[in-house]
């Protein structure tokens, strides 16, 4: 696994239980998944020749960030390096403006878009889908990075002024965020995990539903439907999560893709037959693909982001003790304020009851405050 962040350090628990051996290319021996996998290579995942030496012996290579460039994916194939995804499906989680472009060519549900360089070409843009007009980076953003919601053609030339390359997005009154995860590996088996809705805080996931609550069986058959004619269409192995918005009347439009396990997904490890990470783990290296069955009425996911005070395991005593069916995962990782540095999971069978209980967990590790 190229990265070696909590994504690749939670996958190495899926992989232990499968007889698996996990090898992680990482930056420095600090990282999230370093200081648990024994073979940790460092090397920088931007140099093709540090990529090719971590190659050397895997059976497949796959990904915990869509950051390594198209190109040294190609390179790697060339020389007969399983690669999952590939870089003809990738490059899709890669580039805001490829992905958008296949989408809409596939019918997949979308938001109006084109791309767009100068201020005329938002103002025309704006004419004709209305103010405000949302501005992605077409490569790099994530976390609500990014991303600019812009009122007037005076807020779009300060981004433009910046010289990303960027894409216009008509802005969506959506209802909520909802997220498809589903996996396919490479002869083509498919399965999806139930619809989730995603709540959002400055940008950033702060709790994942499952299922999305009150979402009609339907719509729900539709957005799982839409998310695995993408992974078909694309060719994607391993993971795809499909970010939606919900509008009203139960229709959905796609706002992103991530192939890679996901913070959408990680209510799975306790509330799934097969967790993401195992799930990935099967699919890359095509094996039969797990059971996606949650395994309780309603589970609720909340991430814990970081406070002032990092001491975070003198809290957990507390946690454990109020809650002793609560599930918490720490990631490894440097406190600083906002950060995710892990995650927290309840299960059961009343909704109310659940996110109280995992909202407290969460809250309480990262700041001490009771709620």
């Amino acid at each position: 696994m190229v990265g070696a962040g909590q994504l690749a350090r939670m996958t190495q628990q899926a992989a232990i239980a499968l007889g698996v051996e996990l090898r992680v290319l990482a930056n420095s021996l600090d990282e999230s998944a370093a200081r648990v996998i024994a073979d940790t290579r460092l090397g920088d995942y931007r140099d093709l020749a540090a990529l090719q030496a971590f190659a050397e012996g895997c059976d497949v290579i796959t990904f915990d960030h869509e950051h390594v460039p198209t190109g040294h994916i190609e390179a790697l194939a060339a020389r007969g390096v399983a690669v999952r995804p590939g870089a003809e499906a990738l490059v899709h989680a890669q580039d805001k403006a490829v992905m958008r472009e296949r989408l809409t060519a596939i019918g997949a549900p979308c938001p109006a878009w084109a791309r767009v360089s100068t201020a005329e070409d938002v103002e025309g843009f704006a004419k004709e889908h209305g103010w405000p007009v949302v501005l992605k980076a077409a490569r790099g953003g994530y976390d609500g990075r990014g991303v600019w919601v812009c009122a007037s053609a005076g807020e779009a030339a300060g981004v433009l002024a910046s010289g990303t390359a960027l894409i216009a997005e008509a802005f969506v009154p959506f209802e909520r965020e909802v997220a498809v995860l589903v996996a396919r590996s490479p002869h083509g088996q498919g399965v999806s995990y139930p619809v989730v809705e995603t709540v959002q805080k400055d940008g950033i996931c702060v709790e994942v539903i499952a299922p999305a609550p009150g979402l009609d069986p339907e719509h729900a058959a539709q957005a799982q439907h839409v998310a695995l004619k993408i992974a078909n269409e694309l060719g994607v192995t391993g993971l795809l999560a499909v970010e939606m918005f919900q509008l009203p009347g139960g229709r959905f439009v796609v706002n992103e893709l991530a192939m890679r396990p996901h913070n959408s997904g990680h209510w799975t490890i306790e509330g799934a037959r097969t967790s993401q990470f195992e799930q990935h783990l099967r699919a890359v290296l095509d094996l039969p693909l797990g059971s996606p069955a949650p395994a309780a009425p309603v589970v609720v996911m909340a991430n814990v982001l970081g406070g002032a005070d990092p001491d975070l395991f003198r809290r957990y005593e507390h946690v454990m003790a109020h809650d002793p069916g609560v599930k918490i995962h720490f990631y490894g990782k440097e406190v600083r304020p906002g950060r995710k540095i892990g995650h927290v999971t309840a299960l059961g069978t009343d909704l109310a009851e659940v996110r109280a209980r995992a909202r407290h967990a969460a809250v309480h590790l990262a700041t001490g405050e009771y709620v």
